[in-house]
């Protein structure tokens, strides 16, 4: 069964500086540093493009996890999608656009989409667990780059 949510965070950012930094590795592993977080292969610093690819490795739920997600669509400023190409899930599919506010801020919108492996067994880790826990990594790593564009100056 497909689990879908969004989250919306305002950024004091210009649409290109707020998209540029979402793409960006070396935030991402900030966001998350307390899972230990790191990226092991493909791009492991800096921006990604349309075709990159990641592969992450993260400690969750007391467990080591490894996934590679690819960039799928990309149209700068507006929106980027990036969906696991390997991995934990049976699917996962991670949307997000931008929207100028016309003010010097944007409005971003992540869209995730997921299916749990394991046919049942994986039903009940999305009821249990991931239903609330992937959300609450969303808003780390939106928490993350919000302070990184109120630090800048």
């Amino acid at each position: 069964m497909t689990v879908r949510f969004e989250r919306t965070t305002e950024l004091a950012a210009a649409i290109t500086d707020a998209f540029d930094v979402s793409l960006d590795v070396d935030i991402h592993m900030k966001s998350f540093e307390d899972s230990g977080e790191r990226a092991i292969g493909g791009v492991q610093a800096g921006g990604m493009v349309l075709g990159d690819d990641v592969t992450w490795r993260a400690r969750h739920f007391g467990i080591w996890w490894t996934m590679t997600s690819t960039i799928t669509e990309f149209d700068r400023p507006n929106m980027f999608v990036d969906e696991q190409k390997k991995g934990p899930f049976k699917r996962f599919v991670h949307r997000h656009t931008f929207v100028d506010n016309g003010d010097g801020t944007t409005k971003m919108t992540d869209t995730i989409e997921f299916d749990a492996p394991l046919g049942p067994l994986g039903r009940i880790a999305e009821r249990v667990a991931l239903r609330r826990y992937l959300p609450i990594l969303i808003d780390k790593r939106n928490d993350e780059l919000r302070s990184h564009f109120a630090t800048r100056g």
